[in-house]
């Protein structure tokens, strides 16, 4: 698409699950994210498992260096979810660009909405296409936990 931000230089994404640093990425969550601290591990590999995994990587080293999961019928719904970028690159535009390139990378599979939730990134996810909810209302919830 082009409308989606280009990856600063010396970064690649990737949606090879086989490439994804899991300790990296469960230590970021389970230590890091508001959403997740204290997640075990076990039910970490679990969502994972379940879900299509995307990576942002330095060109050079291959380091990780942002993490997120969909998870989708890859026909009609997706849900963002755990999308975290290391604190030592966030401010450079690779959270946007990598949610832009993850949503280009789910545009064939025709998806009618991909939601996700988020307390303080709103601005990231607004600049390429995320809005709020027309109907909010209409939208509910059952908390297991």
């Amino acid at each position: 698409m082009s409308d989606t931000p280009a990856l600063p230089d010396g970064y690649e994404f990737s949606a090879d699950t086989a490439r994804v640093d899991v300790d990296r990425v469960h230590g970021w969550l389970s230590a890091d994210a508001y959403w997740a601290i204290g997640r075990p591990r076990e039910k970490h590999e679990r969502a994972m498992a379940s879900s299509l995994n995307f990576g942002v990587y330095e060109t050079v080293s291959g380091e990780q260096v942002a993490y997120a999961r969909v998870v989708t019928d890859q026909a009609l719904f997706g849900w963002l979810a755990d999308v975290y970028v290391d604190p030592s690159v966030r401010g450079k535009g690779v959270g946007t660009a990598f949610v832009g390139r993850i949503r280009d990378h789910l545009k064939p599979y025709g998806l009618r909405r991909m939601l996700l939730a988020t307390e303080d990134a709103h601005g990231v996810y607004e600049k390429v296409g995320f809005r709020p909810l027309d109907r909010p209302d209409q939208w509910m919830i059952n908390l297991f936990e």
